[in-house]
């Protein structure tokens, strides 16, 4: 028996099942989840690391390949998702109720819909759910969720001309800040370091803590050091490649890779970050 990771729903959770069938990278499956039954991707086979890397992943089991039956009930279930936001919008409305929904889903077999939306505070929405419920004739779940989530559900392609990282391969959302893009040297400017979500590009986190170590390991800026064309005052330092701008004895400048550096004699303290 073989495990599986699979991608599921709309907000392409993903699971470790297992089959006993071969599947390959690709293949689209019907999957029993915690959620019911699932419409689902396989995208590897999981093995220990690929586990460790998930983080707590979401469990299940593959029932089948999904067959083109399963298709044309999934292309209904799609459909039958869309008519149930108009009715859920409706009702939003009709309640006056506080919040903005962004998206309806079905799970493929029927046993509840999830309602996503977005809200400042806590809602009381009992009875939009009773009225749903009974609309739907189904568990009803509300799920509210953040604008980086919404990005997730209704945005494509980011600036960069790729899928959007939140929408492809993003198991988790951490936080991203300002302290990231500033030791990374990017652009400060807020449209350009923005993602669809309006929040700081989830890519500054990337190679972030490379930046970071070598930040702390480098001499830094301001510090003297010998090397073998002679003593310098490091001028500038690039951090992902480790090398240093230094300027010589003799106002030469030059640039090194930090192992050329002997010996540090002056090391300037690290300003505070802001």
């Amino acid at each position: 028996m073989a495990s599986y990771v699979v991608r599921c729903g709309v907000m392409r959770s993903l699971h470790v099942m297992q089959s006993r069938q071969d599947y390959c990278r690709g293949q689209r499956v019907i999957a029993r989840t915690p959620r019911g039954m699932e419409a689902g991707e396989v995208l590897c086979l999981a093995d220990e690391r690929t586990i460790e890397q998930m983080n707590d992943p979401a469990g299940g089991s593959i029932q089948r390949e999904m067959t083109e039956e399963d298709e044309n009930e999934l292309a209904k279930t799609l459909e039958r998702s869309l008519a149930e936001a108009e009715t859920c919008e409706n009702l939003i409305r009709e309640l006056a109720l506080p919040m903005d929904l962004v998206e309806v889903e079905r799970v493929f077999g029927g046993e509840r819909v999830v309602v996503y939306y977005l809200a400042e505070g806590r809602i009381d929405f009992r009875e939009l759910v009773k009225r749903l419920a009974h609309e739907f004739q189904t568990r009803v779940e509300m799920r509210q969720i953040g604008v980086r989530d919404e990005a997730k559900l209704l945005a494509d392609y980011g600036d960069c001309g790729k899928p959007l990282c939140c929408n492809t391969h993003l198991m988790k959302m951490p936080p991203v800040s300002m302290k990231m893009a500033k030791l990374q040297k990017a652009t400060l400017d807020p449209n350009k370091i923005s993602g669809r979500c309006g929040r700081l590009k989830c890519c500054l986190r990337y190679e972030y803590d490379i930046y970071e170590e070598n930040s702390k390991s480098l001499p830094r800026i301001g510090s003297d050091v010998v090397t073998a064309n002679g003593r310098g005052k490091v001028l500038n330092q690039e951090l992902l490649s480790r090398h240093l701008l230094l300027q010589l004895e003799d106002n030469r400048r030059v640039m090194i890779h930090a192992d050329e550096v002997l010996s540090v004699i002056g090391r300037q303290k690290s300003p505070r970050s802001n």
